[in-house]
Parts: structure tokens; C-alpha cells; sequence
């Protein structure tokens, strides 16, 4: 299984219109080798150098597994958001304090259609995938505020 961006290459600067500086909206990410198995996909976007621990910035789940894109500034069709750590459902995107932060997209595909109501937390989320995880994909962006 494979994540990918038209909008910046794994390991590389995420564009400031994605971010708290520009228009705060999700980019666009490409989905491709779903397993034929996978009912569900789910996605995480989180910053494991926020200095208070792992800060979430979008959770979303029951990602059609057919889907082979997320349009920029949208959620995929009847797939339902979590909370973030901005404390509201949604997209929020790289804010980072100081220095360059390492921001995650995590796709899973999974086994099931979660039953998740739609503001669940991460944590709960997790859990889930744990249970019901057949592979994972990751993509990688980075982001620095100008000063």
C-alpha cells in the first residue's frame, strides 16, 4: 500500500497553503495498492515533535477502500473525522512553535467498517486498528514557520 501527495514528496516541505499560515486545508493525498482484503481505511495526520508528546492533526476512518484519492480541502465521502488536538473535528494543519516538525500521514487499511462515532479521540481510534490492521502506509512532510 502506498501514500503519496501531488502537493510535496515524502520527506520534504509540506507548501504553506496546507498549514496555519496559508489556507489551514488538507492536501491532496493518492492512495494506491489497497489490499483486495481491506474494508476500511483509516488516516492520521500527527506531529511526533510537538514538545508536549504526539499532537494529532486529523483523524478520519471508514475511508472507502476503492478510494484512490483525498481531494485537497475536503474529507473522503461518508468517511467520519475525530477530534484533533485543536481540540475540533477536522483538518488542522502544521503550526509548529520553533524548528522543522515532522508530520505524518498514516494510512491503514483495515479488516472492518469501524464503529467509531464521528469526534472519537485517537486513542480510541488506535485501538481499533490495532484489532483490525492488514497494512499501513506512511507519508512524511515537513513544516517551519518563518520568523
Amino acid at each position: 500500500m502506498l501514500i503519496t501527495s501531488p502537493s510535496f514528496n515524502h520527506n520534504e516541505k509540506i507548501p504553506q497553503k496546507f498549514t496555519c499560515d496559508g489556507g489551514d486545508i488538507n492536501p491532496q493525498l493518492v492512495i494506491s495498492n489497497v489490499p483486495i482484503d481491506g474494508k476500511s481505511l483509516a488516516l492520521i495526520v500527527d506531529d511526533p515533535d510537538a514538545s508536549g508528546g504526539t499532537f494529532t492533526h486529523w483523524t478520519v476512518w471508514n475511508i472507502d477502500p476503492q478510494t484512490t484519492f483525498i481531494k485537497e480541502e475536503s474529507k473522503p465521502p461518508k468517511s467520519i473525522e475525530g477530534t484533533t488536538d485543536f481540540g475540533r473535528i477536522g483538518y488542522g494543519g502544521p503550526c509548529p512553535p520553533q524548528g522543522v516538525h515532522h508530520y505524518h500521514f498514516k494510512l491503514y487499511a483495515l479488516d472492518a467498517i469501524l464503529n467509531l462515532p464521528e469526534g472519537a479521540p485517537k486513542k480510541d481510534l488506535e485501538k481499533e486498528i490495532q484489532k483490525h490492521l492488514i497494512a499501513q502506509a506512511k507519508l512524511i512532510g515537513l513544516y517551519e514557520r518563518k520568523r
